[in-house]
């Protein structure tokens, strides 16, 4: 596969992008309430979906998505959520509880569900990343979680998928710079 860094520069125009973005008004954005009533539907979760689950802390209507969704994982995410396994000091209690239940999602997702973004899409999210970083003010911290954020919004959208997330202000700004994406936040 040859990588269209000129074909993405036309595409996502870095060079015209100078003014900062705003997030967009919550009523402008799809929620998780939104589907409410929707049929069958297909999401890609956002890093955080899995952490506010396994503590219990994820809002009742992105649990109900969650319950009746067909969830098509991302290997970014997996990422994500290891460094912060591993990151968790092991002496605390609930360490090993942790470890155990992220090893146990890890071994329930099925191959065919798992999306790994290819070399095309990590060329786009670092345009993204890097024109956000410059646009928005951003310091290097921020920058490595915009290229995580659009790795995972990039690979749901060549999917056909939405991605569901409590993060609703970053995907936001990425999708104003990607608008072909979806995002249901909650």
């Amino acid at each position: 596969m040859t990588v269209d860094l000129a074909g993405a520069l036309r595409k996502l125009k870095p060079e015209k992008r100078r003014a900062r973005l705003a997030a967009r008004p919550r009523q402008e954005l799809v929620s998780a309430a939104d589907l409410a009533g929707a049929g069958p539907l297909a999401l890609l979760p956002d890093t955080n979906v899995y952490i506010l689950d396994a503590a219990g802390r994820l809002p009742s209507e992105a649990a109900a998505l969650v319950d009746r969704a067909l969830l098509v994982h991302c290997s970014v995410c997996l990422g994500e959520l290891a460094v912060g396994v591993a990151n968790a000091d092991p002496e605390r209690a609930g360490w090993r509880t942790r470890r155990d239940h992220y090893a146990a999602l890890f071994a329930a997702v099925p191959a065919t569900r798992l999306l790994t973004p290819d070399a095309q899409v990590w060329t786009e999210a670092g345009l993204i990343a890097g024109t956000l970083a410059r646009t928005q003010g951003y310091g290097k911290a921020q920058l490595k979680g915009l290229l995580a954020d659009a790795l995972i919004y990039l690979t749901a959208t060549k999917a056909g998928l939405p991605v569901l997330t409590a993060d609703r202000a970053d995907f936001d700004i990425i999708q104003q710079l990607a608008p072909e994406g979806r995002v249901v936040a909650f």
